[in-house]
């Protein structure tokens, strides 16, 4: 057997240093006949399916990252990783050989490898790999992040999320729940005959919402472009040339503030539904989410924050006047807007001296009543001032027919009985856009005035939704790669 043995690291080892360590046990590899990057390796399946289907003394070819490792002498036991699960790895010097041993003495911790074994049981009932051979698939270069703690710096786990997946198992988990609920959507919605369709994310007009676009200069074409605020204008376009059932899973670019619940670039699911309306819109609603609970989450109750949200339909549903009412008085709505306004101070809500009965009214909701909703609720006949892309009730004009769904004090999706009249769009679309006429969508006018059937829609936030179903309270934490301010 050589001389040479592996290189142990200090514990006051800088980062550096541990890189040099990790270069001189490659080149040691090397010399052993284990190239640092190797090549494909066949597996018989995933760490977790191996598990799944044990039979004792049954072979398996295993790889994954090397996460632990103890060498008790003539015997060394590792954990191997892959994206499903560990396994641990028992490899004896007499079963190995004494070259292939003395060079797995030369792994370190993040190296991916390849094994080849057999399954069997230690006697203190660990599922392991007893390794007849091995192969070096990957040398990490770096020191990946302590075993116990992981990554715990909250800018450094956003910054290396490849390190935080590697090392926080519950952030891993977590986004394999999200990418389960992306799953579970497009499959519940399909089963109902929606179509996934893709809308443009540059747009010649930011519309569809009320939001600061991010601009930018389309060279080709000469003209300023927009990522898009919103897919709805041109769903809607889709209901109008005659598909019926239609959503659109995927991002929008809002160039506005970052903090707990936002994000610039996020992620929505828009649905919109042929001779639906806001009704049909919270059928899904109600079905969707106890879908979400079932085969995801596996539970209809979720904690949050200081309480447990329960998923179980049906769900509360209460006029957004009536709220008011309960919170500021039943003579509220009989009250001018001075008086309005110093009531409304008196609880601690600030209003600008020039807002009219309506918007103090909506901020008395934003500040007191929207953070109140923790179940979920339907908040329903909403000022229609603040909604020109929603039909008005039938039985009032001046609310539209619509649902904003809270839940956890934060609004999670809104749902229309979508407007289909041209006339009364453009009307809306003049009033919301005042002098700045130029902001009217001409080509979605134009598109409704060839006929756009009665419709229900719907917005839910994905990144949101998946911040209540997996009990996280900050947005960075259910987005793989949230936006940051660069540093330096």
């Amino acid at each position: 057997m050589s001389d040479e043995t592996p290189l142990q690291a200090p514990a006051t080892q800088t980062s550096d240093e541990y890189r040099e360590q990790r270069l001189a046990n490659l080149r040691a590899l090397e010399a052993r006949g284990y190239p640092a990057f190797g090549m494909a390796f066949a597996r018989n399946d995933t760490i977790d399916a191996i598990r799944n289907a044990y039979a004792d003394e049954h072979p398996v070819r295993a790889a994954g990252r090397v996460l632990s490792f103890r060498n008790m002498g003539k015997t060394i036991f590792a954990d191997l990783r892959d994206g499903s699960g560990r396994i641990q790895l028992f490899i004896n010097k007499k079963q190995l050989g004494d070259e292939a041993f003395e060079a797995f003495g030369f792994i370190d911790l993040g190296d991916h490898v390849g094994v080849e074994g057999e399954l069997f049981m230690t006697r203190t009932g660990e599922m392991s790999i007893r390794v007849r051979s091995w192969t070096l698939l990957s040398k990490a270069l770096r020191q990946p992040p302590e075993k116990f703690h992981g990554l715990q710096d909250t800018e450094d786990r956003y910054r290396q999320r490849h390190l935080d997946l590697i090392s926080n198992p519950e952030s891993r988990d977590r986004f394999n729940k999200r990418i389960a609920i992306f799953r579970e959507i497009r499959r519940f919605l399909e089963d109902r005959g929606f179509q996934e369709v893709e809308t443009p994310m540059l747009q010649p007009q930011a519309g569809g919402a009320a939001a600061r676009p991010f601009m930018t200069h389309y060279n080709a074409l000469d003209c300023t472009m927009y990522m898009r605020i919103a897919p709805e204008l041109y769903l809607k376009r889709l209901l109008v040339g005659g598909f019926d059932k239609v959503f659109e899973l995927n991002r929008n670019f809002r160039n506005e503030g970052l903090d707990r619940t936002h994000n610039p670039e996020f992620t929505v699911l828009e649905v919109y539904e042929a001779y639906g309306d806001r009704l049909s819109m919270k059928a899904i609603i109600e079905g969707l989410l106890p879908h979400l609970c079932e085969t995801v989450i596996g539970s209809m109750q979720i904690p949050y924050g200081d309480g447990t949200l329960d998923f179980t339909p049906p769900y509360r549903e209460v006029p957004y006047q009536d709220l008011i009412c309960e919170r500021m008085g039943a003579d509220w709505f009989s009250l001018d807007h001075d008086a309005a306004r110093t009531a409304a101070e008196a609880e601690g809500v600030s209003c600008d001296p020039t807002w009219d009965h309506l918007l103090v009214t909506h901020e008395v909701y934003d500040k007191l009543i929207e953070r109140t909703l923790f179940q979920p609720t339907f908040v329903t006949r909403v000022p229609r001032a603040f909604i020109p892309l929603a039909k008005a009730c039938v039985d009032d004009p001046e609310l539209a027919d619509v649902f904003e769904f809270v839940v956890g004090g934060r609004e999670l999706c809104p749902g229309y009985t979508e407007q289909n009249d041209p006339l009364a769009q453009r009307k809306a679309f003049s009033h919301q856009a005042g002098d700045e006429v130029e902001k009217i969508d001409e080509d979605f006018i134009a598109a409704l005035e060839c006929g756009m059937p009665p419709a229900g829609g719907l917005g839910l936030g994905i990144d949101r939704l998946v911040m209540m179903l997996t009990g996280t309270e900050a947005i960075r934490d259910v987005i793989l790669f949230p936006q940051l301010k660069p540093r330096g």
